[in-house]
């Protein structure tokens, strides 16, 4: 005697998970990086070598930024060169909660998070504040609002 069985595949199709900065400006409004570009690296895990997650991106409301999947801390570089070639650097650390998301065994595994924690050292960035904690692959979700100086 055979039995067979069928399986389903429910894998989502949008698997992407990324938190998603906002730029405000300090009367809450939406802000446009107009002129000047933005760079965002990081490290790899190992610290040894410097991956671009965002390359001299302008005219922007906002932005996704990929978000590390087992690690209890993400560090960001954010590089803004202005139109006068002037360079301004800052970090941002994004300390967050990680948990396996199980779909199905034929899907590929996925990390849900939650963000604890975000600071940055000031430079260019006035103030960077979580909006939503769940990072999940909801991509219309506002992760972070971030608020640059009004001259860097």
């Amino acid at each position: 005697m055979v039995i067979g069985a069928c399986t389903s595949i429910d894998c989502p199709v949008q698997n992407k998970v990324s938190t998603i900065y906002y730029l405000k400006k300090a009367n809450g409004s939406t802000d446009t990086l107009t002129v000047d570009t933005l760079t965002i690296m990081t490290k790899t895990i190992d610290k040894g070598d410097t991956v671009t997650l965002l390359n001299s991106t302008t005219g922007v409301t906002y932005f996704d930024v990929s978000i590390s999947y087992t690690q209890p801390e993400d560090v960001l570089y954010f590089i803004l060169c202005d139109t006068l070639g002037n360079t301004y650097r800052d970090t941002v650390r994004v300390e967050k909660e990680n948990y396996q998301h199980f779909e199905s065994v034929d899907c590929q595994p996925a990390y849900f998070h939650h963000l604890t924690n975000v600071s940055t050292t000031h430079h260019i960035i006035d103030s960077i504040v979580i909006s939503k904690s769940t990072v999940n692959y909801d991509d219309k979700n506002e992760h972070f609002h971030i608020y640059f100086k009004a001259r860097y």
